[in-house]
């Protein structure tokens, strides 16, 4: 943990709070690259090895596809591993199962012609079931057209839940993580369905959740929200170390959930505006009135997401994470090529000028094909 960091770090210390903040970085940084990389490749390699042997040619593709173009997702839950440093190995097993089940399904839902809600539903029981250690595997493809997956999907569930296990104290965080998750799968139903029928499926299902809010968001702002998974890595890592409170489980949830949840995805839709328009997706972004009523309210979340972080326990590491997505997803080549240079810019000056060094990280680390 970062608060005991300080403690190994006195000379540093002494030089100021910000030059502690500069080593404590280097530190996670070096724990990301050396340690949760290479644990997040191992476990993916296994995955690319098994998903190679699906029988049906469909489900191999979707299968291979999710793994060779969303690497990235994985890369980055694991800096979890890089918080705790307590039962790393079963972290990164645990994260790198459920974000390759959630890219997978993805796929399955937006790319292979299908869109038959139920058929969604049951697939992303895979979802639920891999937060519950113990729960038995289904027929997930009961309802799709392609079923022959030579036991992938249930093997990545079995595997989540095998490594949830041996959390230390996973089992009073589950309530809390399936709440998040069932949002998580209600949005893939939805948002994946006939065009028609999205929207008003979306605005029905949140709107009470809207209601329950504290402050007001738009609709697409929190659908955003339920669609990132790092709120539930959060918990897991919590679970990892073992030693929370009640309180601290409810600062991290209110603080993740809508905000940082909902600046990861709103990012993730704001680099592929052109990609989705030229594919006829969805995208979150497109919504509101235009370019620059997007950047007041990107930079909105970035500002509520960088200020409940730094209320947490460990607020070096939480703020980290915000400045983290910033970097990482400003720092695709994607934002130059639509022209979104004042966004980013705005929104870098947001993060502070710990942002802008992870951004030049990430930018790098991109040309040499790490991430």
């Amino acid at each position: 943990m970062f608060t005991r960091l300080e403690s190994k770090l006195c000379p540093v210390k002494s030089e100021g709070r910000d030059g502690w903040q500069r080593a404590a970085r280097l530190v996670l940084i070096g724990r990301l690259l050396f340690l949760a990389f290479p644990g997040v490749a191992r476990e993916l390699k296994n995955w690319r090895q098994m998903a190679s042997r699906c029988p049906a040619p469909q489900l191999r593709e979707m299968a291979l596809a999710s793994i060779g173009a969303k690497t990235f997702h994985c890369q980055g839950g694991s800096v979890f591993s890089a918080w705790t440093g307590n039962h790393r190995r079963e972290l990164i097993r645990a994260i790198v199962a459920l974000q390759t089940i959630s890219d997978y399904l993805d796929n399955l839902c937006d790319r292979a012609g299908v869109q038959d809600g139920e058929a969604f539903h049951q697939l992303h029981r895979a979802f639920m079931d891999a937060l519950c250690p113990g729960a038995f595997p289904r027929d997930y493809y009961a309802l799709y057209p392609y079923r022959q997956d030579g036991g992938y999907l249930q093997e990545l569930v079995r595997s989540c839940q095998q490594a949830l296990a041996l959390l230390p104290a996973y089992a009073p965080l589950r309530e809390r993580v399936c709440q998040l998750a069932e949002l998580y799968c209600q949005l893939q139903v939805y948002k994946h369905i006939q065009w028609p029928l999205r929207v008003k499926s979306l605005t029905t299902w949140l709107e009470p959740l809207l209601e329950s809010l504290p402050e007001r968001l738009y609709w697409w702002e929190l659908a955003a929200a339920t669609g990132s998974t790092i709120g539930i890595f959060a918990l897991f890592a919590l679970a990892a170390r073992g030693n929370y409170t009640a309180d601290e489980v409810e600062r991290v949830v209110s603080a993740y959930f809508p905000w940082i949840c909902g600046l990861h995805i709103l990012l993730d839709y704001f680099i592929d505006q052109q990609e989705d328009m030229e594919g006829g997706d969805l995208n979150f972004v497109s919504y509101y009135r235009d370019g620059q009523q997007a950047a007041g309210r990107l930079k909105y979340f970035v500002d509520r997401s960088l200020a409940l972080a730094a209320e947490l326990p460990d607020p070096f590491f939480h703020v980290t994470v915000v400045q983290g997505l910033l970097a990482m997803y400003l720092s695709d080549e994607k934002v130059d090529g639509q022209g979104l240079q004042a966004t980013r810019r705005l929104l870098l000056d947001s993060g502070g000028p710990a942002t802008r060094r992870l951004y030049r990280l990430c930018a790098f680390l991109r040309k040499v094909g790490i991430v």
